[in-house]
């Protein structure tokens, strides 16, 4: 059965996707623009649970930020937008 997987997987390449004529193929070569430019957070199950999207989240952040400058007027926390 595993057999029968694999052929199907191989057959789903389409004829146009010859990646044999690909020339001068560079692995990685966008990772550090990928990396200065993305900023992903994994959140454990259970938090994310609470927050429906990337919105919720922002909007818990920015109300935690301000509950930490109230608590500490002098604290360094500085609110970025």
């Amino acid at each position: 059965m595993k057999k029968e997987f694999e052929n199907e997987m191989e057959d789903e390449l389409r004829p146009e996707y010859d990646f044999t004529q690909m020339e001068e193929g560079v692995r990685g070569k966008y990772i550090e623009r990928y990396r200065r430019q993305t900023n992903l957070v994994r959140l454990d199950p259970d938090v994310a649970q609470a927050f429906p999207n990337d919105e919720a989240v922002n909007e818990a952040l920015r109300l935690l930020i301000q509950i930490a400058q109230r608590q500490q007027p002098k604290n360094t926390v500085q609110q970025t937008e």
